[in-house]
């Protein structure tokens, strides 16, 4: 239920099962399992401990969270260790039994609320002895370790020692032989915990995304400091190993130039420095970034330190130059609200894993591939991840990048393609012709947009080719609103909200259709890009189909998903959405905030969404929320009554604070006002309720870094895949005519890749009354969001075993 600290009293509980019986009867099986339903109870009597190690990142609390309470409502004892494996070490107080309030109010809170530290001592037998003892003592046989490659390579290694630890220990008498049968051996599942995403066999690990919003929210900062000064700013980041941060971040920011071990910088790095911003400068650009990894080299191996860098541009340029040393403000905050997702699914997945492991079993480690999550050999991830470390050693960095993975080549790839300088190389897809391609965004504006169309324009200028933006979406493109864009016009587009094109939620019509095709004929456009919601899906089906009647139609189109609802159909996560459930959890984090030692309250919150429950669903799920009322759902006056039983049985035990998530149309009478309304009369004033519409805040705001590096990365692909069209449709008059509907496509992440879908197919998959998807993967997650709020329900096994080897095309979702 609520994340109060209150205790749940066994009446209350058994008050909420049968309420939640009566709501979820259809879904929930009497016991046991049907497929990869996991019902309540089905691990009844066994024990597991969770503890974090090394160093922390934002989201652990969020895994905590999910790995206590799942193991919970499955029926298992669960313990807390405190400190990482010094606390398994020392015992006593450091290893405490968990009950289901010990994670309540946790999940928005930065760090690890049972601590981590490292531990010399369990590198020896002694510690490990020690360890082995407390754990048995207590009954505990399954492990789940949330941190980094050592860390998991020292449970591994506990694991396999087991045996020989349990004999001595029974041997010395330290343990009693009854004792330690109970516990015959050891099963360690595994969840990566690290701000640099360095670990082979996972997209990204636990903390990256918060610690990517810690930088692009300092350097969106010093931005503008250095615009108002014409200044330089060199600023480190964490990396000492990996530099996954410092080119994400670079990426996302637009910075001009990034010094990663992966990518080392060539002896003349200096030179080629300085030639490149003055370059920039003399194009008219105020200011220069330039990010470094603490741990950036040269191809020699020399370190690159931020004050090199500085010393540099100062020697040569003659430029203002400050350094700005982020430090470990990259590992503090609240988690963002990709991470505090993502620790809820891998911890409940890591009980699934850990409970379903027999003795022969290898310890895993639960990881996401795309938007799946997978389970994955952990020692095939050591491996990979140790074979990184070897190729930059011997300084093979052509090796080095390519295990890192071709998410990680991609970004490098497209970093490099959109910070070249002005002088446009021999590029290897228009093969020597000119193409006309334009873009434009229709529907409501979202974060991401912006970047989408920076990335095109670049790499259609890379590619030879000219490049229009149409503004103000179909009407604009009506009456001839074309702009030609150079190079430097799309300078720090990346960093802004909206739509720097104008976006207006309109489709085309018969009246507009002859005045589109004018146009298009007008400017030659031989290729086309939509980037917006469902109303740029929508007219791209319209267009496709008018091809008959309009040769100017006959031409390659795609179209980049980019809505905060998420409602559009052939992709699992829209460009947008991510920005707006930040936001969301932002303001939500702020309103139970607010309810801290009032009176007894009630926080009916309102998001949009249209009939798309995904924002209220997954914000609920992120910001620890109660419920979370949605159109796909329905519910009825009686289900709101018996909310209010929980609501009022809860405060008898001390709850304070209860909170709804409210999808904005999810019921047509059962409004936000009708629900408080509902509750306030009744609720027979032992509780007040508050309304928050949160309106169009949703939209607004700078787009997160995923939001940033998705846009970014999809429209760099969707022109590669237009220019192929185009050579594909070109006639030996030098027209292009392309009528086939796999020249209509839409652009989106479907599992654990990335592909171009026919509109005319997804038609299908679509309710175009409700403006949805017929399917809906996050429904799944309605499911975990009842058993962490503490109602019964199912919960489905979603991970799929995999190989480290067996990578997919890249999902270019990281």
């Amino acid at each position: 239920m609520s994340e109060d600290t209150s205790m749940i009293s066994p009446e209350e509980l058994e008050f909420i099962r049968q309420r939640a019986l009566r709501r979820f009867d259809s879904i929930v099986p009497t016991a046991g399992r049907e497929g990869n339903e996991i019902a309540s109870d089905i691990f009844k009597g066994r024990t597991l401990a969770i503890y974090t190690s090394g160093g922390d990142s934002q989201g652990m609390n969020s895994a905590v969270r999910s790995i206590t309470r799942m193991a919970i409502y499955c029926g298992c004892k669960v313990y807390l260790i405190y400190e990482g494996y010094e606390g398994m070490i020392e015992g006593g107080e450091f290893i405490k039994e968990a009950t289901w309030n010990t994670v309540s109010d946790i999940i928005q809170q930065g760090g690890t609320i049972i601590g981590s530290a490292r531990s010399s001592e369990f590198r020896t037998r002694e510690g490990r002895l020690k360890a082995a003892t407390n754990l048995i003592n207590r009954g505990i046989g399954r492990l789940v370790c949330i941190g980094g490659d050592g860390s998991l390579t020292g449970a591994n290694t506990f694991r396999l020692e087991w045996t020989d630890l349990v004999q001595e220990l029974v041997r010395t008498g330290r343990v009693t032989a009854a004792l330690a049968k109970k516990i015959p051996y050891i099963q360690i599942v595994g969840l990566v915990g690290s701000i640099d995403n360095d670990f082979c066999g996972t997209d990204m690990t636990i903390g990256t995304d918060s610690a990517l919003q810690r930088i692009i929210s300092s350097i969106d900062a010093v931005v503008a400091t250095a615009q108002s000064h014409q200044r330089a700013f060199v600023i480190e980041v964490m990396g000492r190993h990996c530099g996954y941060l410092a080119l994400v971040a670079a990426l996302a920011s637009e910075a001009d130039f990034c010094f990663i071990p992966e990518w080392p910088a060539p002896e003349n790095w200096r030179d080629v420095l300085c030639d490149k911003l003055a370059q920039m400068r003399s194009e008219g650009q105020r200011l220069n970034i330039i990010i470094v990894a603490e741990g950036a080299i040269d191809r020699d191996g020399k370190p690159i330190t931020a004050e090199d860098v500085k010393t540099a541009v100062k020697n040569k340029l003659k430029y203002d130059t400050r350094v700005t040393i982020l430090g470990h403000v990259q590992r503090g905050g609240a988690p963002s609200a990709f991470d505090r997702l993502l620790g809820c699914r891998m911890g409940a997945e890591a009980v699934f894993a850990l409970m379903e492991m027999t003795e022969e079993s290898e310890p895993c480690v639960i990881s996401i591939d795309g938007n799946v999550m997978v389970r994955v050999p952990l020692l095939k991830c050591v491996e990979r991840t140790q074979m990184v470390q070897k190729a930059m050693a011997d300084k093979d960095w052509t090796t080095a990048v390519m295990l890192r993975g071709r998410s990680f080549q991609r970004n490098l790839e497209t970093y490099k393609l959109l910070t070249k300088m002005r002088t446009v190389e021999k590029d290897n897809l228009s093969e020597g012709h000119k193409f006309n391609v334009a873009v434009i965004n229709v529907g409501a504006p979202a974060g991401g947009m912006n970047a989408a169309v920076r990335s095109y324009v670049r790499m259609a200028l890379y590619h030879q080719c000219t490049v229009f933006g149409i503004e103000d979406s179909f009407e604009g493109l009506a009456n001839g609103s074309f702009k030609q864009f150079k190079w430097s016009d799309v300078t720090n587009w990346a960093m802004y909200g909206g739509s720097f094109l104008g976006t207006q939620k309109s489709l085309p019509t018969a009246e507009t259709m002859p005045k589109i095709a004018e146009q298009l004929k007008k400017f030659n456009i031989q290729a086309l890009l939509l980037v917006g919601g469902f109303e740029a899906y929508h007219s791209t089906i319209l267009l496709a189909e008018s091809r008959d009647k309009y040769a100017e139609f006959c031409i390659p189109m795609c179209v980049i998903p980019c809505t905060i609802s998420n409602n559009v159909p052939g992709t699992m996560v829209s460009l947008g959405s991510d920005t707006a459930i930040n936001e969301i959890c932002q303001m939500i984090d702020k309103i139970k905030q607010s309810a801290t030692g009032t009176k007894r309250r009630v926080f009916i919150v309102e998001t949009m969404g249209g009939y798309c429950g995904y924002l209220a669903t997954v914000s609920a799920l992120s910001s620890g929320a109660d419920n979370a009322y949605i159109f796909e759902e329905p519910f009825t006056v009686q289900d709101l009554s018996d909310d209010v039983d929980v609501i009022l049985s809860k405060m008898e035990v001390g709850a304070k604070r209860y909170l709804v998530v409210r999808n904005e149309w999810a019921d047509k009478n059962l409004t936000t006002d009708f629900v408080q309304n509902l509750f306030n009369s009744e609720g027979k004033k032992q509780f007040t309720t508050r309304v928050n519409v949160l309106g169009h805040v949703q939209q607004g705001g700078s787009p997160t870094p995923f939001d940033r590096n998705m846009g970014t990365k999809l429209a760099a692909r969707a022109l590669e895949f237009l220019l192929i069209q185009l050579k594909e449709n070109l006639t030996g008059e030098n027209k292009v005519i392309a009528k086939s509907p796999h020249t209509a496509t839409l652009l989106g992440l479907k599992g654990r890749k990335v592909v171009f879908t026919p509109v005319q197919d997804l038609k299908k998959d679509t309710d175009f009354e409700h403006r949805l998807p017929t399917e809906q993967w996050w429904l799944g997650l309605r499911p975990l969001l009842r058993v962490l709020a503490r109602h019964r329900s199912t919960v489905e096994s979603s991970a799929v075993l995999e190989s480290v080897e067996e990578e997919q095309e890249d999902s270019h979702m990281f």
